[in-house]
């Protein structure tokens, strides 16, 4: 059983990997405005959010979730294939939808500026 100051270290933890996440995107934006081709920019953006954002649960506390690349690179270090392979599934999925959803947004760009 989780006790709550492991709950609380947890909430923290999410707390803190948020507002990072959101300071590097903000960062990485205006990094990235320099760069010519909208779809490249876009891509870029997109690729940081799915890489960094996306979650897997973890094997030993049901309900709770860690950062895929995290979590998969640290099994990867640890020689745990089976582990680290669950989190790269979520990582090529999470890649899956973000390029739907990038090419989606260049024909929308596409329409727009018609």
């Amino acid at each position: 059983m989780i006790d709550t100051d492991a709950q609380l270290a947890y909430g923290i933890f999410w707390a803190a990997y948020a507002i990072a996440f959101v300071v590097f995107f903000y960062m990485m934006k205006h990094l990235f405005r320099f760069l010519p081709i909208y779809g490249l920019r876009t891509l870029l953006l997109a690729a940081l959010v799915a890489l960094l954002l996306t979650p897997v649960e973890s094997p030993e506390f049901a309900g709770w979730w860690i950062p895929a690349w995290l979590y998969g690179g640290y099994e990867l270090i640890l020689g745990e294939a089976d582990a680290a392979g669950r989190a790269l599934f979520n990582l090529g999925i999470a890649g899956l939808v973000m390029l739907l959803v990038w090419i989606l947004d260049l024909v929308r760009y596409r329409l727009a500026r018609r």
